[in-house]
């Protein structure tokens, strides 16, 4: 498996030949390998590079886990949670989670950006390298972690020139002067290193003691200074900088000077844009950066004024312009973030700034809130998810202070469905108890917050923790919170296998009903129709599963459809109802789930047509899919324990008896091997039969995942294809670029088709 955040490379890479040579020979024989140095010297793009080539050595995959986005050390190990595409749902901490997937797996893992979180991920790597005997890691941090058994590789800045190469032939042999002319010249096309301007680009590179990020942001400023222009104001802020920063080592004194450049080149409105965009912890759209650079008066900037200034900062490199899900979305590098932080922290409007970044994100979750239920669900999930790191930082902000940590009830209290389908309930539980804890006795939200807490609990099982949490809301003595109180008492009930569960399902339907809820309605409905299947009662819990359905058809709805779907497969399997009506729900359900990245709701389909098949007695099938089915939690880290464990376990077992050890491995087996879309499509057609499965120099997934992309399919729809997260398939596809030395998906498409033509390779196949 791989996951994470990779990308491919937008700019050429120079150099480094002899530091990726390195670094794989001590990933041979070292488990942590860091890189080391001063901001902007590379070692993120070369971290990249190298686990791009070592793919085969680890059969299990690389996993990338970027930090630099993150500003909470306790969301460490939840962040690699999530590169590797895992839930919380099971029983356990996110470390338990990470540390059962990874235990028996030989793979690499990236860790992007420590030094802000040094302490943090230290104690990770500590335990990950003692528990996991076959992980590989490799870090980038401005300073070593500290770890036993870390070896250190310094990464130097690139090559620059002696003062005496003067010619333009002499100079390019240098890596530093090839950065800048080639970065020069995607900016200014025309640029070229001539033998009038060789003598300047050598002293600017050796000004900048060939740091990358310095070399790239001295080369944008080429479109309206030349080479000597731009050395001479370099030498005038070095000068400035050796003056009055004497405590900054000479390399990072070159990159301050740079990025003061840079900043002095701006407009006004440029510099205040950026600025305020330091705040972002990850990538932002427009509407992020007008509601943060807005301010209230005749001289706030208005939209327009943000759009000019965002466009003049991309064209000065200032701001990276990146391809969202949903829209297009900017980044800034963290080296010119941290600029700006200090530059709002020296105005004394850093508070200001956070307080409107925080303000826009509770709109921005309201407005996910209102259009959840219904057909943008997948648009909202896509757009807070690119905006996940920017909805920690705007929580973290506000629980530094009492007052605004009662913004984090409401925040975290909203949208549950986003957590739940990010596989976060532990991480919405941690902030809902962070924010209780702080906040007034008698501060709005808080019944409603230990509800929301109380049904996290219970989702991990954690029933004493569950029941805890209700008492503590039922004390508060809250109307508006009762719904919730029995949604969550219910949803206890019914795990714990204890009376009452009926009744407060009920209510809640009812009282959210009478409120006009629909949404709020649909999970206790949910549990409302199991629990009458309970006491016998199979027509009342059809006629409450097709109120559901009906709801979610009339709304579009596919996710809680699916949800109904599932109750009626489980009511009918497993309650002694119509079978082929049971597994034709299922099936129904999975399709829904297949279309989209929700692995856990596949997971609980696929065990579910398992029932059918353990109830029809068809013992070899439902193997075959209690072992698909465990192949998807696995993917996840979650466990068949919450809502269906009985059933599981009742015919999980009833299968194995009927087939006997040994029969029933080998039938799980083959199913664990089974791609899950095989269950409701006929087979795929098989590979030619004059060529292998395998496209040299592609690994047997990576050669997969090549031809998909010959057919067309994006990304998302690999992913959905392969039942993978879409980062996996993503970094998948940087491997096969690095690998294939390709620069876009087209390239790709040509390559396999030329394969094919030759013979030396399978076609792409159907789409």
């Amino acid at each position: 498996m791989t996951a994470g955040g990779a990308r491919r490379d937008l700019t050429s890479y120079v150099g480094r030949a002899e530091d990726e040579g390195e670094v794989r020979r001590l990933l041979g024989e070292a488990r942590l390998v860091t890189l080391t140095g001063p901001g902007g010297v590379g070692k993120t793009r070369l971290a990249g590079r190298v686990a791009g080539s070592v793919t085969r050595a680890f059969p299990d995959g690389v996993a990338v886990a970027g930090l630099a986005e993150l500003r909470d050390g306790t969301m460490v190990t939840r962040t690699l949670a999530d590169c590797l595409g895992l839930h919380d749902t099971a029983a356990r901490t996110a470390r338990d989670t990470v540390l059962a997937h990874l235990r028996e797996r030989r793979m690499l893992l990236v860790l992007d950006n420590c030094e802000h979180l040094v302490t943090h991920c230290a104690e990770l790597v500590e335990v990950l390298l003692q528990r996991c005997p076959d992980l590989v890691v490799l870090a980038t941090s401005r300073c070593s972690l500290r770890v036993a058994g870390e070896r250190v590789l310094p990464i130097a800045p690139l090559a620059v020139p002696p003062e005496s190469a003067l010619t333009a032939g002499d100079a390019l042999v240098y890596d530093a002067v090839r950065l800048f002319v080639d970065r020069a010249a995607e900016v200014l096309p025309s640029f070229r290193l001539t033998e009038d301007n060789a003598a300047a680009v050598v002293g600017l590179c050796r000004q900048l003691d060939g740091l990358p990020l310095a070399v790239e942001l001295a080369a944008a400023r080429i479109r309206v200074l030349s080479p000597g222009q731009i050395a001479e104001r370099m030498s005038a802020s070095l000068a400035v900088l050796t003056t009055g920063a004497r405590s900054l080592p000479e390399r990072h004194r070159s990159l301050r000077a740079t990025i003061e450049g840079s900043h002095s080149l701006c407009t006004d409105v440029e510099r205040t844009v950026w600025e305020c965009c330091s705040v972002f912890a990850g990538a932002f759209d427009l509407s992020a950066a007008e509601d943060v650079c807005a301010a209230p008066g005749p001289a706030g900037l208005d939209g327009l004024a943000v759009l000019d200034a965002v466009d003049g900062l991309v064209d000065k490199s200032v701001l990276l312009r990146v391809e969202g899900v949903t829209a297009v979305r900017f980044r800034m590098l963290e080296a010119l973030r941290e600029f700006g932080q200090e530059r709002l922290a020296g105005a004394g409007i850093a508070e200001a700034i956070a307080r409107r970044h925080r303000d826009h994100h509770v709109r921005l979750l309201g407005q996910a809130d209102a259009e959840w239920f219904g057909p943008r669900r997948d648009h909202w999930f896509a757009r807070l998810s690119d905006q996940h790191a920017d909805l920690r930082a705007a929580l973290s902000w506000s629980l530094r202070d009492p007052d605004e940590a009662v913004v984090v009830l409401r925040m975290a209290s909203g949208v549950i469905e986003y957590w739940m389908a990010r596989g976060a309930a532990w991480e919405i539980r941690e902030w809902l108890d962070r924010a209780l804890a702080v906040t007034a006795e008698d501060a709005p939200g808080r019944a409603r917050a230990q509800a929301r807490a109380a049904l996290c609990a219970a989702l991990h099982a954690d029933l004493d923790g569950a029941r805890h949490r209700l008492k503590l809301a039922e004390s508060i003595g809250d109307e508006d919170a009762v719904p919730h109180l029995c949604h969550a008492r219910a949803f206890v009930a019914l795990i714990a296998v204890e009376p009452h569960a009926l009744e407060n399902a009920a209510e809640a339907v009812r009282i959210f009903d009478a409120r006009g809820a629909v949404r709020s309605r649909l999970h206790p409905m949910f549990i409302q129709a199991v629990a009458t299947a309970y006491r016998g009662d199979l027509a009342g819990a059809r006629h409450l599963l097709a109120e559901m359905r009906r709801l979610c058809e009339s709304a579009r709805d596919d996710s809680y459809r699916s949800m109904a779907l599932f109750g009626l497969g489980t009511v009918e399997i497993f309650f002694g109802g119509d079978l082929d009506v049971g597994e034709r729900a299922m099936r129904d359900a999975l399709e829904i789930d297949l279309r989209g990245p929700d692995v856990l709701s596949a997971a609980y389909r696929v065990d579910g047509l398992a029932w059918a098949s353990a109830r029809r007695e068809d013992w070899p099938r439902a193997a075959r899919l209690f072992g698909t089915a465990a192949t998807l939690w696995d993917r996840c880290g979650a466990e068949p324990d919450i809502a269906v464990s009985l059933a599981h376990r009742q015919l999980l077992q009833a299968t194995r008896d009927a087939l006997g050890d040994t029969r029933f491995e080998e039938a799980f087996g083959e199913g664990q091997a089974r791609n899950p879309h095989d269950i409701l499509a006929p087979p795929a057609s098989p590979a030619p039969a004059d060529g292998p499965a395998v496209l040299p120099p592609l690994t047997q997934r990576e050669s997969e995942i090549a031809r998909l992309v010959a057919t067309g399919l994006s990304n998302r729809e690999i992913a959905v294809r392969l039942v993978i997260a879409q980062r996996t398939a993503e970094t998948h596809l940087q491997h096969i670029l690095n690998k294939l030395d390709l620069a876009n998906r087209t390239q790709v498409a040509i390559w396999v088709n030329e394969k094919h033509a030759t013979g030396t390779g399978p076609g792409p196949g159907p789409a």
